[in-house]
């Protein structure tokens, strides 16, 4: 493109003198622009986020990206992924499922998926777009919920608590209650009650495949502390570890070869042991020493 504005004179001719090529701005509304700025998607199957930031040229004019490679025409290229996980919730109250909406928009990796008001919609759910994690009210009833739990663990699909960690939470929760959902394949236990950061702990502990449940659930749950297992003799750790197991005084007497009575004397120096009082407290307790997380209410 010649520039007919400008001119040099040479040997009483005048010639044209070319003009230098104007710089050319990126117009951000136009298609190829976004390259030039921050881009940031979102996947929800695969539940990451990536912002894609491409800073403005350095001093020298050589850009490298995040492994040290220089970008074409030196702009720097960083990428940075956020994992974060899909919550839903089946309750009794739609409310509850808002306010938990609510609740998830101010954290930075858990995102709210739907909210269901029966156990049917929600083995529907975990059939066709599974949540990492799905908050089920205990008011549904302890039996319906453990058939419920026995129902995903036999789909035809295969186990669909594996895909998706199952939280039953509700007003109150005790210690056979709890040992029960845990057994049925539940992987946390939450009261309703429960604060703001025990919640909030409880889905991202289970999210990332651990087990969870409040510590206030466990009766005297302290106590145990002090009486190491070191304690229990060979037979009476035998004993403890099929009452974690959910082992009745008969199918414990079966399997070890011994009688009833003698596993109830057992148990009777295992609770002295161990401060732990029922069998229950035991199983739980057994739980937690495995790797089970809580935290005080």
């Amino acid at each position: 493109m010649i520039n007919l504005s400008r001119s040099v004179s040479a040997a009483g001719a005048t010639l044209p003198r070319p003009a230098l090529p104007s710089p050319v701005l990126p117009n951000p509304t136009l298609p190829g622009a976004a390259s030039m700025g921050t881009s940031m998607g979102t996947s929800v199957g695969g539940a990451t986020l990536t912002e894609e930031r491409v800073p403005a040229l350095g001093r020298s004019g050589e850009g490298r990206t995040g492994d040290g490679r220089a970008t074409e025409g030196g702009a720097l290229e960083e990428k940075i992924a956020v994992r974060f996980h899909i919550v839903s919730v089946c309750d009794t109250q739609p409310v509850t499922a808002e306010g938990i909406h609510t609740l998830l928009d101010n954290s930075p990796d858990l995102r709210f998926g739907q909210g269901t008001h029966s156990l049917v919609q929600a083995g529907e759910m975990l059939r066709h777009s599974p949540p990492d994690v799905l908050m089920v009210d205990k008011a549904f009833g302890v039996q319906l919920i453990l058939d419920w739990l026995s129902s995903l663990r036999g789909a035809s699909a295969g186990d669909l608590t594996a895909r998706t960690a199952i939280v039953i939470w509700g007003a109150s929760v005790t210690e056979a209650e709890a040992l029960r959902f845990l057994q049925a394949g539940a992987r946390g236990i939450l009261r309703k009650t429960a604060g703001i950061p025990s919640m909030l702990a409880c889905l991202r502990t289970v999210a990332a495949g651990r087990s969870w449940m409040e510590d206030s659930v466990f009766r005297d749950s302290g106590r145990g502390e002090r009486y190491p297992h070191s304690e229990l003799t060979a037979r009476e750790q035998q004993v403890l570890e099929l009452v974690e197991q959910g082992f009745k005084n008969k199918e414990i007497a079966l399997d070890l070869g011994i009688r009833p009575g003698t596993v109830k004397i057992h148990l009777k120096h295992i609770f002295e042991k161990t401060g732990v009082r029922g069998r229950y407290g035991l199983a739980l307790h057994g739980l937690r020493e495995r790797g089970l997380a809580s935290a005080q209410a």
